[in-house]
């Protein structure tokens, strides 16, 4: 397997892919979207780049990537990314980075948001087993609850386990000696949205003006034609951003 790799650089030259092989290691993991260190030049450092594409056969590859960081990205960002470059004449690695969670686009490693981990809890045996000893070998109470809880609720991070089932993390520690359960650090998916509300802005009325224009431009992209419009007004105005914001593709506007 090949992947072809666009390196994390603004530089006009580099705005094109290069080919490396993908290590059998690596085969069940990478996908297009992921973020690799590749050997690039003739510099010992690693440089950072983004699997564009995944093929069975390449003429130029000749060095492995080195390694996975993750699977930050989909395919849908990858195609997004180079539909942008090629609108707005910038490189595919500049519109990527506007796909990167906060804190995550820099290449200085020091200067990234750390991934946060923290413990969660999972059973470690069969519910039906663990159900059958809650009823005939398990004595504690404290050590029945929180079995019971994870029966219902599996896989819950440990601080939140703590606090509504009252049950300690020296009992957890007991049950997971014990064989019934396992305490597993896991990555946490930062999401900056996950406390926002993001409403959708209602559909502006067109007076009878505006709606003229606006009927003039949607025949013509019916139609397939193309043409220049002059926009009178103030750039970025209220009334130009209501006729126009779905109608740029095609059109010049001066």
């Amino acid at each position: 397997m090949f992947a072809a790799v666009l390196m994390n650089s603004n530089a006009r030259e580099l705005n094109r892919v290069f080919d490396y092989i993908v290590p059998s290691d690596m085969q069940g993991t990478i996908c297009v979207g992921t973020r690799v260190f590749v050997p690039f030049g003739r510099g010992t450092n690693l440089s950072e780049g983004y699997v564009v594409e995944l093929k069975d056969n390449s003429e130029f590859a000749n060095k492995e990537i080195a390694k996975i960081e993750d699977n930050i990205l989909s395919k849908s960002n990858v195609e997004l990314a180079k539909l942008m470059a090629e609108k707005y004449f910038c490189n595919i690695a500049d519109c990527i980075k506007l796909m990167l969670p906060p804190g995550n686009s820099s290449k200085d490693f020091s200067k990234r948001m750390k991934d946060k981990t923290t413990r969660f809890v999972y059973l470690a045996k069969d519910k039906d087993e663990i159900k059958f000893d809650i009823e005939n070998n398990i004595k504690s109470d404290k050590h029945k609850k929180l079995l019971e809880f994870l029966i219902q609720n599996d896989g819950m991070d440990i601080s939140e386990l703590e606090v509504v089932t009252e049950v300690s993390k020296s009992i957890m520690k007991t049950l997971e000696k014990n064989g019934y359960i396992k305490i597993i650090y896991e990555k946490v998916e930062r999401n900056p949205f996950i406390h926002k509300k993001v409403m959708r802005d209602d559909k502006l009325e067109l007076n009878d003006e505006q709606k003229s224009i606006y009927d003039q431009v949607e025949f013509m992209l019916e139609n397939e034609e193309f043409s220049e419009f002059l926009l009178r007004g103030i750039t970025g105005s209220r009334e130009n951003r209501s006729i126009f914001a779905d109608y740029r593709k095609g059109f010049k506007f001066r």
